[in-house]
């Protein structure tokens, strides 16, 4: 009769410490080979900053849903593309599902208005009502991939007008579109452009500027977008000015000057203006508005290291 002692013996060998050590490292490296070569899993960043899509095409190719993986493998919550407007419908439906499933937030695009025409300062009621259809179209998509922030730049401005009628008019205009909007909850948030670097001949260059209008205007849907690549160009005195703007400030977006590159690349210091903003309980998106200052892979990971550096406050 075989003893109840031996039998469990014999059916459950003793396994070796070295045996059990062995079958970990295999599993961990069966795991690592069944991920993307590119894949990392990287904590959260503290602020909601958001990549343009092609930011990181070396890493991740061209297709615009594993480029949206990279970012979230490496810690980015947020995304935001200008361009959305313009991509097939099926795309933008493909992306937001996506971003949806990632637990992203998505960015702003770029309302369809021309930078370098004078709409926004005329009082001319049709092209008041072109704005009012463009900003109908702008809800749509912005329904459509989840999206809270659409750009606006109130074009360029009239040298034959006199520019507190101009002001006036830009207000006008601004309300009809706010009321585009109010319904959906889209916010547009209109951009201060700087003139001497990038945007010569734009209505709105200052932050200051932008909160007169926004006050004017009295919508929650019409705030402010505060690039402070483009008022470092402008007005430098950043955080003082998003201090005395920031009840209509409801985005961001940076880049450093000189340059437009990521952050530590110029003379701005974004570790202490992230740590300013975060104090101050912002909870919105961070756009990444600039290029890199190196190519390839080696640019994509030096833009994720800066971003680490600045984040780490």
């Amino acid at each position: 009769m075989t003893n109840r002692k031996e039998t469990t013996n014999r059916q459950h060998p003793k396994i070796s410490r070295r045996h059990l050590l062995g079958a970990a490292a295999a599993a961990v490296a069966v795991s690592a080979a069944a991920k993307p070569a590119h894949a990392q899993t990287a904590g959260r960043f503290r602020l909601k900053y958001a990549p343009h899509l092609g930011m990181f095409q070396n890493h991740a190719g061209k297709d615009p849903l594993d480029q949206i993986q990279f970012m979230a493998d490496h810690g980015f919550t947020a995304m935001e593309d200008n361009g959305m407007m313009k991509r097939p419908r099926e795309l933008q439906e493909k992306i937001a599902a996506k971003m949806s499933r990632l637990g992203m937030t998505m960015g702003v695009f770029v309302a369809g208005f021309s930078f370098g025409e004078k709409n926004f300062v005329t009082s001319d009621k049709s092209v008041r009502q072109m704005l009012v259809n463009g900003m109908k179209e702008a809800v749509e998509v912005a329904k459509r991939v989840n999206a809270k922030w659409c750009t606006v730049v109130p074009g360029a401005y009239d040298n034959g007008l006199e520019w507190d009628y101009q002001t006036a008019n830009a207000i006008e205009n601004l309300k009809y579109c706010a009321e585009v909007c109010e319904p959906s909850g889209l916010v547009m948030v209109l951009e201060p452009l700087n003139p001497w670097r990038n945007h010569p001949g734009l209505f709105l260059s200052k932050i200051p500027q932008a909160y007169q209008i926004c006050r004017a205007v009295a919508s929650p849907s019409c705030k402010i977008l505060d690039d402070l690549y483009h008022q470092q160009v402008t007005e430098g005195n950043l955080i003082p000015n998003i201090d005395m703007a920031w009840g209509q400030i409801a985005y961001f977006q940076v880049g450093d000057n000189p340059g437009r590159k990521e952050p530590t690349t110029g003379e701005i210091n974004y570790r202490n203006i992230f740590k300013h903003i975060h104090n101050k309980g912002y909870t919105g998106v961070v756009g990444m508005e600039h290029g890199k200052s190196k190519k390839g892979k080696e640019g994509e990971q030096a833009l994720i290291d800066a971003y680490r550096t600045c984040d780490d406050f």
